[in-house]
Formats: C-alpha cells, sequence, structure tokens
C-alpha cells in the first residue's frame, strides 16, 4: 500500500458517496525526475522521453521494433490518487532509469475551454485488469473506506463512462497543459 503524506490526502474534500467531485482542478502524479522539465515545458502528451527511449532500446537489443503512441494527459481530481498514479511512475521508471527518484503531485487549474475537453479515463479497464489495476482498486477501495464510504462497486465493462471519472478518479486531456497552468504540491 502507498503511505500517501498526510498533505495529500484530501479525499475527504473532493469524495462523498456521489464519487470524486470534479471542477476546473485536477491532479497529476509523476516523478521528481521530471518537474524541471515540467516547470519548464508543461505537461506534454507522452511527455517521459526518458522511459519511451529505454524501452525503445529495450525493444532494439531484443529484435523488436517499438512504435511510440501518443498518449494523453492523465489526471485525477484527487491528490491522493496523483501520488499513487506518482508512486507507480517512480516505480516504473526505477526499472529503467538509475536514480533517486520521488512522487510529486502536480495541481492544475485548467482554463474553462480546456477543462472543458477533460474525460473520463474509460481505457483504463484494461489496466484494471491487469495486476497494476487490481492493486489500483485495493489502494482506492482503503481511500473510500477511510472516508467512512463503501467499497466502490463498478462493473468495468459494463460500467457508464462518467462512472470512471467519479467513481474511480480516472481522467485524461489529449492536450498538452502549459506550465503556467501548473503548482507544485508541497507540504
Amino acid at each position: 500500500m502507498t503511505d500517501t503524506p498526510t498533505f495529500l490526502k484530501d479525499a475527504k474534500n473532493v469524495l462523498s458517496d456521489q464519487g470524486f467531485a470534479t471542477s476546473n482542478v485536477w491532479y497529476h502524479g509523476t516523478s521528481s525526475a521530471l518537474v524541471d522539465s515540467i516547470k519548464a515545458q508543461g505537461l506534454k502528451r507522452s511527455g517521459d522521453k526518458a522511459l519511451k527511449n529505454a524501452a525503445k532500446q529495450t525493444m532494439a537489443t531484443i529484435g523488436n521494433s517499438y512504435t511510440e503512441s501518443i498518449e494523453p494527459v492523465f489526471l485525477t481530481q484527487s491528490k491522493e490518487l496523483a501520488f499513487y498514479w506518482a508512486t507507480q511512475t517512480v516505480r516504473n521508471r526505477s526499472v529503467r532509469i538509475e536514480g533517486d527518484e520521488q512522487a510529486v503531485v502536480f495541481g492544475i487549474t485548467l482554463p474553462e475551454a480546456l477543462n472543458a475537453k477533460v474525460k473520463p479515463d474509460v481505457g483504463a479497464a484494461s489496466l484494471l485488469l491487469l495486476k497494476e489495476g487490481e492493486d489500483f482498486m485495493a489502494y482506492l477501495a482503503a481511500i473510500y473506506q477511510e472516508n467512512g464510504l463503501g467499497t466502490p462497486e463498478i462493473d468495468l465493462m459494463k460500467a457508464d463512462r462518467l462512472a470512471y471519472l467519479s467513481v474511480l478518479g480516472m481522467a485524461y486531456l489529449n492536450a498538452d497543459i502549459d506550465a503556467s497552468c501548473l503548482d507544485i504540491i508541497t507540504g
């Protein structure tokens, strides 16, 4: 289980029996190694170039080709959920990239036009069927229970699109986000 710092525990403010509330404020979890680049360039779709390059080199070493896909910027309404995904980013990077990296959460305040383009991440259904998804669902259930709510119930294959946003706190924006919209969350 991820040991979320107290200053990031916000579910009591954004989670109800209706799920996670939405506004124009979002969060994105990442690695401390990417902070300077993000502060300078903003959040870019498919932004972790070092991890992409490491994957490309690995595939070349074993004789396979690597096709880079353009992924959107993944968002959530909760600092706690963003921290979870940040720890996953640090873990994934540690497999391919050496260094002492820490989980970091950015707060994002989107202008109305961009906020209207945020979508529920229904593509997460495939992730949630894997071990990584089971770990996330256990983390999510703990957040719900910590806040006096029952374990979230969702049928990943039949759920309404908005349930991915409200129940699971999973969203994406298929656009880059300017650095002026970002603030790093610190204690």
